[in-house]
């Protein structure tokens, strides 16, 4: 009884459950996506609770703190006014977030629709939608960027709608060469054949199977929509100050206090760099999951 007993396999209870497994296992095959994400959830969570986090008032004006240098107490120095820039990266990482998401989550959305409808309807629809991408995607970005934000007067919800504009085209394309893949396969045309309309097969058989390069897409879409809201807040074309937003503060120390107050550009080009790599490094390791062509890949 004992042979019999030591023969069979033994089956080691690691206390997780299979999801949890699933996560490790992931980790492991992706530690560079695994630290990314990590990143992002410090950024993430720092962006939610910045009031409570902060250890001052990012508004608050004290002239006789000025341009102080990074200490115990302003772990990152003082600004021109006084004001703590940590605690103004902290607040400023919320309008970042927020511009980022909005934007990619708004553009990647409208750019489902338009090439899931063009990429499956096709003809004159198709023709018309990606004339209009093509207009889009002629003109210089930072200059139609640039007019939108101008016309639309300086707001976080117009920057929003100027990003995800310029982020539509990109994902039309994406969704429309995969839905033109996707509607040759015989699981579409079987649900053609018994007479399934054209609105169940896109959203019920053509859309899933379309989410990995989607999400790939918007997870890529957030970390440029988060340059570009820096871009226009250097340029003065994003939320108005005394709100604090990494591109404004950037401009601020990059162009005025670069060799007096060095800090004052270092802390906010950081906050960006490390978000958007973080971003990246993200997206691509849920592109080598996402891909069956690429499943196998380590890193």
């Amino acid at each position: 009884m004992s042979a019999i007993a030591s023969d069979l396999p033994r089956v080691i209870d690691t206390g997780l459950r299979p999801r949890n497994r699933r996560l490790l296992s992931l980790a492991r095959r992706k530690p560079l996506a695994a630290g990314a994400g990590l990143v992002l959830v410090v950024v993430c969570v720092v962006a939610l609770f910045a009031p409570v986090l902060a250890p001052f008032d990012p508004n608050e004006v004290q002239l006789g703190s000025r341009l102080l240098s990074p200490s115990s107490e302003h772990w990152l120095g003082t600004d021109e006014f006084g004001r703590d820039v940590l605690s103004r990266i902290m607040h400023g990482a919320r309008v970042s977030l927020a511009a980022g998401l909005g934007a990619a989550g708004l553009g990647t959305a409208a750019g489902v629709v338009f090439g899931l409808l063009g990429g499956y309807i096709g003809g004159f629809v198709d023709l018309a939608i990606q004339r209009v991408m093509d207009a889009l995607m002629a003109l210089p970005p930072i200059i139609l960027l640039m007019v939108l934000a101008t016309v639309l007067s300086p707001s976080l919800q117009n920057v929003v709608f100027a990003i995800a504009i310029f982020v539509m085209p990109s994902a039309s394309r994406v969704v429309r060469g995969a839905v033109l893949a996707e509607k040759e396969m015989v699981y579409v045309l079987a649900a053609q054949s018994i007479g399934a309309s054209p609105k169940r097969v896109m959203v019920r058989h053509v859309l899933p199977n379309t989410m990995a390069p989607i999400i790939i897409l918007a997870s890529i879409a957030v970390g440029s929509a988060i340059i570009i809201e820096a871009a226009l807040g250097f340029l003065g074309l994003s939320v108005r100050p005394p709100a604090a937003t990494w591109g404004t503060m950037l401009n601020t120390g990059a162009q005025t206090y670069m060799e007096q107050a060095p800090w004052l550009a270092v802390a906010p080009g950081l906050a960006i760099g490390v978000t958007v790599f973080s971003i990246n490094l993200l997206g691509d390791g849920l592109r080598d999951i996402l891909d069956p062509r690429l499943r196998g890949s380590r890193g």
